[in-house]
């Protein structure tokens, strides 16, 4: 499959590395509005072509996929323009800044035939399914806590003045769509779309926000995440059933899992995976695209976990809970 990459950040730098890991995708077109940062692109990550031309770039006979890693607010337009050119689409989270953007999106996939998915990296994660398998050794889960909080090179540079996309509100900058949301997706992939949401969050001078933390309400089951790039975290995450705990060490790159039965001694599983976890969902894209079209489970992931950032971004959440 040929990719063009859409935008120069470090991300697409770095999925593009990991793409070397799946052999039957090549990126050969890199995308930018500035014909120059594209090409400097290129050439830093060994890609043969180079597009500023938008139009030209969906009109393309040698491209048949686009990996979109352009600022957050502006997923939405670039992948419907895509879909509707015929083009499948792997978005970087979030794939939009909202689930009812994302909803139109998927129905745009299906009247076109092409692929849609969010490379949303834990979802996909093998780490990630050895937690699940690990689930039923905990009994009854009454409890559990994702955290993502990691004080971001950027932050000094900001107190100072400068400006970043990802900090900038109109951008849909914020530390909940940018490291929030590994969280509320793992919730929402292990145990379900949950019945309320509650949350509060600390504003950088840009309005964006810095930290975080949201209860999330199940039957018989709380959960709570927590998320900042404001400052860190060396706590792991954890889920709490009535037979005993497992230990995460990082809930959107799980590499090491700890279960603490409470009868018994604890056994730990270590995965064994590259550095990074960025090609597992480039796999399930190419899974989809190769024949595999049914992608309604990773749409319905994707739509619950929006849901809950539209939630929490809610300006009207300081009333109080409200049912999903």
């Amino acid at each position: 499959m040929r990719l063009a990459s859409v935008g120069t950040s470090a991300i697409c730098a770095q999925f593009i590395a990991a793409s070397q890991r799946v052999p039957s995708v090549r990126f050969t077109t890199a995308y930018s509005r500035d014909a120059e940062r594209a090409r400097a692109f290129a050439d830093t990550n060994g890609i043969a072509a180079t597009s500023s031309d938008w139009g030209e770039l969906l009109r393309s006979g040698d491209v048949d996929g686009l990996y979109i890693a352009s600022p957050n607010s502006v997923h939405f337009e670039q992948a419907l323009a895509a879909l509707r050119a015929g083009k499948h689409v792997i978005v970087e989270k979030p794939a939009t800044p909202d689930a009812a953007s994302f909803q139109l999106l998927t129905e745009e996939a299906s009247r076109n035939g092409v692929v849609l998915l969010e490379a949303m990296r834990n979802a996909y994660d093998p780490g990630t399914e050895a937690i699940r398998q690990l689930l039923p050794e905990l009994g009854p889960l009454r409890r559990a806590t994702f955290a993502f909080c990691q004080r971001s090179s950027k932050y000094d540079a900001l107190l100072a003045g400068k400006s970043y996309n990802v900090f900038d509100p109109a951008m849909a900058g914020g530390t909940l769509l940018d490291l929030g949301v590994y969280c509320l997706s793992a919730a929402v992939l292990l145990f379900g779309a949950p019945d309320t949401i509650v949350g509060r969050s600390i504003p950088l001078p840009t309005g964006a926000d810095g930290a975080g933390a949201a209860l999330l309400s199940y039957p018989g089951l709380l959960v709570d995440v927590s998320y900042s790039k404001m400052s860190d975290s060396a706590l792991p995450s954890e889920i709490q059933g009535e037979l005993g705990t497992l230990l995460i060490d990082h809930i959107a790159d799980p590499r090491l899992l700890r279960l603490q039965p409470f009868k018994g001694t604890a056994v730990e599983r270590e995965i064994s995976k590259p550095a990074g976890n960025l090609e597992y969902s480039l796999e399930r894209f190419v899974a989809l695209v190769n024949g595999d079209r049914d992608a309604s489970a990773d749409h319905e992931r994707t739509l619950n976990t929006l849901r809950l950032t539209d939630e929490l971004r809610d300006p009207l959440r300081g009333l109080g809970p409200r049912v999903l």
